[in-house]
């Protein structure tokens, strides 16, 4: 199993267990998302911390995570970035896109901080 989804209150973390986030693995990672999305799940946290190299559909199955969520009224957030994967979306400028955490706990507070923004401007 290329990935490891665990469903928490407010959000899903989906894990990617694979050294290489590129053509092989992107196809399956856009798939599981469409679907978490289509379950109604509208916060999602990508973890790459496993993740040593992403090539560009590794960056587009990125970008529909961060749609899907958008779409949804939901916040999306990439964590565990190393050296490379960071370069990489540093020189693609989705760094001013995509919301960036260092760990899962700082992933989980911009959703927090995200969902009370929400909720205060819905009231």
């Amino acid at each position: 199993m290329e990935f490891k989804i665990e469903k928490q209150d407010n959000y899903t973390l989906i894990q990617v267990l694979s050294e290489k986030l590129d053509t092989n693995v992107a196809p399956s990672l856009k798939s599981e998302l469409v679907l978490i999305s289509g379950k109604g799940e509208k916060n999602i946290i990508l973890d790459l911390s496993q993740v040593k190299y992403c090539d560009s559909s590794g960056l587009s199955a990125i970008l529909v995570a961060n749609r899907l969520c958008k779409n949804a009224s939901g916040t999306f957030v990439l964590t565990g970035l190393n050296d490379a994967v960071d370069r990489l979306i540093t020189i693609s400028q989705l760094d001013t896109v995509l919301n960036i955490a260092y760990s899962t706990g700082e992933a989980e507070d911009i959703i927090q901080v995200e969902e009370e923004k929400r909720s205060s401007g819905e009231e």
